[in-house]
């Protein structure tokens, strides 16, 4: 009767380990998924947040931007919204007006045919060393942080398994890329761009 009882109670402590480990491995699953999820870090304008592959160009002209293109003839003029495009598409060659001295380059990217107004911005690019005002920087932040205080130290800090050295710090996924660029003389950045990967017509 005892033997039955400690076979009974081994059999009961296996079965309870077997459950431990199954759920620990779900978790460690769940854990993994997470880890390799890609974040999608916010660009900020004067207080807007864009986010590459998710804000509209319309958003940016509703919040007054001066979105302008260049056309076939290479010459510059302001964007119509109501302009239809061509479904999974890319398209380059637009920038946003932020001073005299500051433009940020965007690209835009379709899935279906929509207004000129609906497409996603798919890249986002800005040479900051155009600008000498540094009142117009502080108000342009990269992932919550002021252009102004990023330096390529804190960057490697904030995100530890991007790759890069003194004058860049890098961050090549299966979704975004993440480039940035600092001034080997003070550290700081002085250019960046982010862009989302789009299986679309780049002819479009």
């Amino acid at each position: 009767m005892n033997k039955k009882k400690n076979r009974s109670l081994l059999c009961l402590m296996l079965a309870v380990l077997m459950l431990s480990l199954s759920a620990c491995g779900a978790n460690d699953d769940g854990a993994d998924q997470e880890d390799n999820a890609e974040v999608l870090l916010p660009i900020s304008i004067n207080d807007k947040e864009i986010k590459v592959g998710e804000t509209t160009l319309q958003t940016l002209l509703d919040e007054g931007f001066e979105v302008s293109w260049v056309d076939e003839n290479y010459e510059r003029i302001t964007i119509d919204p109501s302009t239809q495009l061509e479904a999974n598409s890319y398209y380059t060659g637009g920038s946003i007006k932020v001073s005299e001295g500051l433009s940020f380059m965007i690209s835009l990217a379709t899935d279906e045919e929509v207004p000129l107004g609906q497409a996603v911005i798919a890249r986002l690019e800005a040479t900051l060393a155009t600008e000498t005002d540094k009142s117009i920087l502080e108000k342009i932040a990269f992932d919550g942080v002021p252009v102004t205080e990023l330096t390529q130290e804190k960057a490697a800090e904030k995100y530890p398994d991007w790759t890069g050295n003194e004058v860049m710090w890098l961050h090549y996924g299966l979704e975004y890329k993440y480039d940035l660029n600092f001034d080997m003389s003070t550290g700081y950045l002085n250019k960046f761009a982010v862009e989302r990967t789009y299986d679309v017509d780049w002819n479009g």
